[in-house]
């Protein structure tokens, strides 16, 4: 398995294989990070900073302002002493970050104002990461805001984006709109450089004994992959930028399931919580073990190789294999009832 060539190119970015770690508080902790890398891992994605820790810190400032209006015109100093708050932390942190390891590492931004898109991705830019990572979604609160009214404003910010920024755009979208392909499709026309398929989001939790609300750790599950997989296959090969997979992710068979697809590459979280770093190592030695199985000497040799572009059968992405195992639902259950 010496031979073997796990490189792959993301957004320009040279990876030494197809494993990156994406947003979690784990890559917070620079001991984790350096794990991270010495398990393997080709980059990390940095813990997103958030438009609510950068709207709290707007209002303690003002507060502070406000506390000394009425100070002393000859005082020595008339400026709140904020020191690393909120955003300009989180800042400090991911430039640390990059510093203390030595693969690539990506930004992740979750605003909500254009503003503060726009300030706060070209203050990201100047800690020095090799890209970011826009976390595009929308959660429904008001009736008359139409579907095509919020796409046509996350296209306009993404064509100012990448009018203002030098590092290359990864956009991280949920998969909740009526037609994602569409979306994506005008979306990479503003030139962005990779889509990442998709965004967990958050979902709320009750405690029907304690009558309260809950945070639980949502961890994907095996086979929460399937969706992007089917994205990754209908994409490959229509879309000028790269594909990254995620979502419940554990094993090197299901990179491999993902690359054939037409994933450039795949963004572990939970299997790193549940297995630790160590899983990194395991996923890669098991996608060698398939690569020398099969006589791939490179992941270039077969990526895409069963998307809906590179295979014969129509319907392999489509309608007819749901319809398929409805119409032949006892043949399935006599299947399944045997094993």
């Amino acid at each position: 398995m010496a031979d073997l060539n796990l490189k792959t190119r993301y957004m320009g970015i040279e990876l030494k294989n197809p494993i990156v770690v994406g947003s979690c508080n784990l890559v917070t902790d620079t001991d984790n990070l350096k794990k991270i890398e010495e398990a393997g891992a080709a980059a990390v994605v940095y813990k997103s900073l958030f438009e609510e820790q950068i709207q709290v810190e707007s209002m303690q400032h003002d507060e502070e302002i406000e506390a000394h209006n009425e100070m002393h015109a000859e005082m020595t100093s008339m400026f709140p002493g904020i020191k690393h708050a909120g955003p300009e932390e989180h800042l400090l942190n991911l430039r640390k970050a990059k510093e203390s390891i030595g693969i690539p590492v990506i930004a992740s931004l979750n605003a909500v104002n254009k503003e503060t898109w726009l300030e706060y991705a070209k203050k990201i830019e100047q800690t020095g990461v090799s890209a970011i990572e826009i976390n595009l979604y929308n959660t429904p609160r008001d009736k008359d805001v139409s579907s095509s009214s919020i796409e046509k404003e996350q296209i306009e910010l993404l064509v100012e984006l990448k009018k203002s920024l030098k590092i290359t755009i990864a956009v991280k979208l949920s998969p909740f709109y009526a037609n994602p392909l569409h979306v994506i499709a005008e979306m990479d026309k503003t030139g962005v450089d990779a889509f990442v398929l998709f965004n967990k989001l958050f979902q709320p939790e009750l405690d029907i004994e304690k009558i309260q609300h809950v945070f639980p750790l949502n961890l994907s599950h095996p086979g929460d992959y399937n969706l992007s997989l089917r994205y990754a296959g209908l994409l490959h090969g229509n879309i000028n930028a790269n594909i990254t997979a995620n979502g419940g992710i554990y094993n090197g068979d299901e990179i491999v399931k993902l690359l054939l697809a037409g994933a450039t590459n795949v963004q572990v979280v939970s299997a790193i919580y549940r297995h630790r770093y160590d899983v990194i190592k395991k996923m890669l030695f098991e996608l060698e073990s398939w690569m020398t199985r099969k006589g791939f000497s490179s992941i270039d040799e077969f990526r895409g190789k069963l998307s809906k572009a590179n295979i014969k059968d129509p319907y392999a992405y489509k309608r007819s294999q749901y319809v398929d195992i409805l119409m032949n639902s006892e043949l399935y259950t006599k299947k399944y009832n045997q094993i």
